[in-house]
């Protein structure tokens, strides 16, 4: 096994897209809990979104692929720390944004809309295309979006 440094590994992991989220990597969705190397290979833990998450055996193959030429990898996915949308990082929130879905309010309950960037804006549904995100729909520019949920 090579060494590298924890640079390089957020480096490479920065290509793992979140699969219900693209263009949107797991570093910036804040899910990199902990990055560890020795001897046997390298370990790396993640902190899942929601447990129930159906992607995170695909992003755990993912994760394995983007680090494979290092060495062995483990993917372990941490039971001991909650992920809350606060660990979004402000290039995540950027990203959502791209993908024309709101990213979570840090400071209110006002949802802006990522096509206008009116808050003329009312939820459709506490459920969307996927278990983190919920349907919002823009007075202002009559068109629906997710927002991400704040958890």
């Amino acid at each position: 096994m090579r060494r590298v440094n924890s640079e390089e590994v957020i480096h490479r992991l920065r290509t793992v897209m979140d699969p219900e989220l693209p263009g949107v990597n797991i570093v910036d969705l804040g899910m990199v809990d902990e990055i560890a190397m020795d001897e046997q290979g390298l370990r790396v833990t993640l902190i899942p979104t929601f447990l129930g998450c159906p992607a995170l055996e695909l992003i755990g193959s993912q994760v394995k692929t983007a680090l494979n030429d290092i060495g062995p990898t483990e993917v372990q996915w941490s039971i001991h720390h909650e992920w809350s949308s606060e660990r979004i990082t402000d290039e995540g929130r950027q990203a959502l944004l791209l993908w024309g879905v709101a990213p979570p309010s840090q400071r209110s309950d006002s949802v802006t809309c990522p096509f206008c960037g009116s808050s003329k804006t009312r939820s459709l549904s506490q459920f969307g295309r996927t278990l983190c995100q919920q349907l919002y729909y823009c007075e202002s520019c009559s068109q629906p979006f997710d927002r991400f949920k704040r958890i």
